[in-house]
């Protein structure tokens, strides 16, 4: 195992110290050297992304038109879940990410100010949890919810 560097990220934010977490730091940001080499599925980024931008108040729900439907359906099978990628792209290379998300917002909200908040907790959940550098989150709101449209109600169980 390597020792923690002190390295300290002060470029954004909300910075974290490197060396504040356990286990190994990267062998990038410590500059050590390499005894093997760590792969990050987009699959993961897409899902730490997905979490990260719908804890934000304000984002109604994810997705398009045609992704909320599916996203809808699947919700109404029995353990099909909820989707933490729907309206979220990735690309993931060696050291870097690039988010892209389609949101929906709650009617009243900044859009503006919303969205630097989106893109705050996506960039520090994303760095934080796989040690890439993300180097851009681009969100495009596709509609607002308004306060009188009906919220899908939860699937209620078959048996009781």
């Amino acid at each position: 195992m390597a020792a923690s560097s002190g390295v300290t990220r002060n470029d954004e934010p909300g910075t974290i110290d490197v060396s504040l977490l356990s286990g190994p730091t990267h062998a990038w940001a410590a500059g050590e050297r390499q005894a093997g080499k760590t792969s990050i599925s987009p699959a993961v980024v897409q899902k730490v992304a997905g979490i990260a931008a719908r804890e934000i108040a304000g984002v109604a729900a994810m997705g398009g038109g045609v992704s909320r439907a599916f996203g809808a359906l699947r919700e109404r099978i029995p353990g099909g879940g909820t989707s933490a990628t729907a309206g979220v792209q990735v690309e993931v290379g060696e050291r870097q990410a690039a988010v892209d998300l389609d949101i929906i917002v709650e009617y009243g909200m900044s859009i503006a100010e919303l969205a630097r908040a989106v893109r705050r907790n996506v960039v520090t959940a994303v760095e934080r949890m796989t040690g890439l550098d993300v180097i851009e989150v681009n969100i495009a709101v596709n509609d607002i919810r308004l306060p009188e449209e009906e919220r899908p109600e939860p699937a209620s169980p078959r048996v009781e």
